[in-house]
């Protein structure tokens, strides 16, 4: 539950940021689970104009002038490349509203820090992909977001979160959890653990691809759901990419393959029927194609190849995560229910198996980009 937030609190805040106008309302927004939101409405002489407010976690985010740093200098960059595409700004890319002393954001008298965005009108959010065109388009803004970036030294960016996607010592953090077992838990999922440690060596492919600088460094998402694409209201197509707090230096395939283990899963990620968990190739093949035109020639033939392996990876990585939470007491992950962690790490074990059958047809659906050099 959101703690209460006062509203003189929020007055002081608003104050403090570079906006025109009478506030007329400022309610919480959306149903986030990390930062505090509100939408924040002004009347001016032209009309009225909306903001998006924002309280940082810094239980989650530890230090948030780090992480306004990744996303001011993302979005400059963006805000460049849309204008030499003669594209709209203000529509394309997350507009950052300074404060009065010229700062990405404000930090209060208690230490906690908040920023202020223009609201994007006429585009909406979808938690799920209601049709496939909807996948395709999410899978083209993600894709438009790597080719604007292609050329933005990634190693300028902060780790939001340190080593987010090292999967090789996330392993060894498992093992670590394992051995100490400190729920008694580890009998119950002896079959889970096994297969985990079975994929040992599979789960340092693409780390090692990138040691040996086979795989180039980019600026990545982290957050490829489809619910952080702006859908445009009257075209149906995807404008902007939005939460852009996990920005961080990673591997173009690791959003892609993200995208695919939330988006192209037939069932529920908590799914208790293992029966209903499939990996859905049409699915597949729309977010393939739909990426890769976004990318716009800009991934390299390694990228593509590697393609289906940063899905297997985040897949694993994420199912190992749910069952090292589900054996350390559920601390990580928010839980509703017993055993959803572990549900949950099953229906990952479930969806790798499913793309081990099917992995002849997926390479089938990425020989046509190599062999067509997309």
């Amino acid at each position: 539950m959101k703690e209460e937030i006062k509203k003189e609190m929020l007055d002081e805040v608003i104050s403090k940021f570079e906006i025109s106008g009478e506030v007329q309302s400022c309610q919480r927004y959306g149903n986030g689970h990390i930062n505090d939101t509100f939408s924040l409405v002004c009347k001016e002489t032209s009309g009225n104009r909306q903001y998006i407010l924002q309280k940082i976690n810094r239980s989650i985010f530890k230090n948030p002038e780090q992480l306004m740093h990744n996303i001011s200098q993302v979005t400059d960059h963006l805000r460049s490349e849309i204008e030499k595409d003669a594209g709209d700004p203000l529509r394309e890319v997350i507009t950052i509203i300074p404060t009065k002393d010229n700062l990405s954001f404000y930090r209060d008298a208690l230490g906690d820090y908040w920023r202020m965005y223009l609201f994007i009108t006429d585009a909406i959010c979808y938690e799920k992909a209601e049709t496939k065109d909807l996948f395709y388009q999410s899978a083209v803004a993600f894709g438009k977001f790597q080719k604007r970036l292609q050329y933005f030294d990634a190693s300028c960016l902060y780790e939001a979160i340190p080593d987010f996607h090292n999967t090789p010592l996330r392993y060894q953090r498992f093992l670590e959890v394992v051995e100490l077992d400190r729920m008694g838990r580890v009998k119950e999922a002896a079959l889970e653990i096994e297969f985990f440690i079975q994929k040992e060596k599979e789960m340092k492919l693409c780390k090692n691809y990138l040691d040996e600088k086979k795989l180039p460094l980019r600026v990545t998402h982290n957050d490829t759901k489809l619910n952080n694409v702006m859908i445009d209201k009257s075209t149906g197509k995807g404008i902007c990419v939005i939460d852009l707090d996990t920005v961080m230096p990673g591997l173009s395939i690791y959003d892609f393959g993200d995208s695919i283990r939330f988006g192209a899963n037939t069932a529920e990620e908590d799914e208790r029927d293992l029966s209903k968990v499939s990996l859905n190739l049409e699915l597949f093949e729309q977010y393939t194609k739909g990426f890769l035109e976004g990318c716009e020639g800009s991934l390299t033939d390694t990228e593509i190849y590697l393609l289906p392996y940063g899905a297997k990876t985040m897949t694993l990585e994420c199912g190992m995560r749910f069952l090292a939470d589900y054996l350390e007491g559920d601390v990580y992950f928010k839980t509703h229910r017993d055993r959803q962690n572990l549900d949950r790490c099953r229906t990952q074990i479930e969806l790798v198996r499913d793309m081990e059958r099917k992995w002849k047809q997926i390479e089938q659906i990425m020989n046509q980009y190599l062999l067509n050099g997309d």
